[in-house]
């Protein structure tokens, strides 16, 4: 196990503290828990996780709550599953619940519950089960025709896990943040002839919120993250539909050098700090920007083929991922999905990761 969470604190993007604070290595941002950073649905991990101005769907409280008060159907709820780093370890897995609630036709309430079950190493020799836990409540409302906005409140805990191994008293983190996001729709043309074009636009600047707390192993910035995305949706005859979509997103936690770990200062400033930080400039900075892209081709609504590409600049995490998914309606109100990714770097510990989601949802009243 010892040896596993070391090949973790080292390869892993998302826990890359270890790695930034030695003098030389690659300066890449981090903030904690790892669980926030993590896409836990099938839908949006099938399209390169890219997803902040996809259709809304139940899984939208994540990714972007704002889409929810446009939703067509009246109530959705969906459940996600998968293992984590299964290239690794074993024992590892996430699992993800959300749902929604229309309230009249221009807003919207959700919930959700992700929980990160692990594994650690005592300093005894002994192991211990840890678990993260993000839980989070929003509200979304139309205030224009095309355009509305969200805004969620999550509680956070994380054990924080791999620091056991570390003398000292460690305690679990606790804390709190929130969510800002926006979203817009427009239909282009649409017709009795079943033609539908739209385009979209989406918006979030998510985890904004206090450091999180961890004893004498310190304390983290939250892995705050700004995000923008834009969509396109188009069918001819409603039989065949394809949804484009792309994401451009950046953390906004301070980025690490040689000689300061990132994890100093207030949150704040550290934010506003972290788009003018990188030790070099402008192009460092661009560097620090993740991207993502994602195609849905959906065949009469019953069957959905996707796929989707993310990228990080070689300089910093380096992750290049393909990541391919598929879904299907059954009974006309239950979905089922799958994403499978498939890292570009050999040996990657995301390699052989399998989402998988089931929703159901309620149709509006008609009329």
């Amino acid at each position: 196990m010892m040896k596993r969470l070391l090949l973790l604190s080292l390869f892993v993007p998302f826990c890359t503290k270890s790695v930034a604070q030695i003098p030389g290595a690659l300066r890449i941002p981090y903030g904690q828990p790892d669980i926030l950073s993590v896409a836990p649905d099938a839908r949006i991990s099938g399209m390169g996780y890219a997803g902040v101005a996809l259709s809304p769907d139940a899984n939208a409280t994540y990714i972007n709550p704002a889409k929810l008060a446009s939703a067509t159907n009246d109530f959705g709820a969906s459940a996600s599953f998968f293992r984590w780093l299964p290239a690794l370890v074993d024992d590892y897995w996430i699992g993800y619940a959300s749902a929604y609630k229309k309230l009249g036709e221009k807003q919207a309430i959700s919930a959700s519950v992700q929980y990160f079950d692990y594994e650690t190493w005592l300093i005894n020799g002994d192991t211990k089960q840890l678990a993260d836990l993000a839980i989070s409540a929003a509200y979304s409302r139309q205030l224009g025709k095309n355009f509305s906005m969200g805004a969620t409140l999550k509680y956070i805990s994380s054990d924080l896990g791999y620091a056991y191994v570390n003398a000292g008293t460690i305690k679990k983190g606790q804390s709190v943040a929130a969510d800002i996001s926006a979203y817009y729709h427009k239909q282009v043309t649409g017709g009795q002839s079943g033609e539908d074009f739209n385009w979209s636009l989406g918006v979030i600047a998510s985890n904004l919120g206090n450091k999180i707390d961890f004893g004498s192993s310190g304390k983290y910035f939250l892995p705050a993250k700004l995000r923008i995305g834009g969509g396109l949706s188009y069918t001819a005859t409603g039989k065949h539909r394809i949804n484009l979509v792309a994401d451009l997103s950046k953390l906004m936690v301070p980025t690490p050098t040689a000689s300061q770990n990132g994890q100093n200062g207030a949150v704040l400033k550290g934010a506003l700090r972290s788009f003018s930080d990188a030790p070099g400039g402008f192009k460092e900075e661009m560097q620090e920007i993740m991207f993502s892209v994602g195609a849905e081709y959906w065949y009469k609504n019953v069957v959905a083929l996707r796929g989707g590409y993310y990228g990080e600049n070689q300089k910093k995490a380096g992750q290049q991922i393909i990541t391919v998914g598929a879904g299907a309606r059954i009974f006309r109100n239950f979905n089922a999905d799958l994403a499978y990714i498939i890292p570009l770097k050999e040996g990657s510990p995301l390699a052989e990761t399998l989402r998988t989601t089931v929703s159901f949802y309620i149709p509006g009243k008609k009329g």
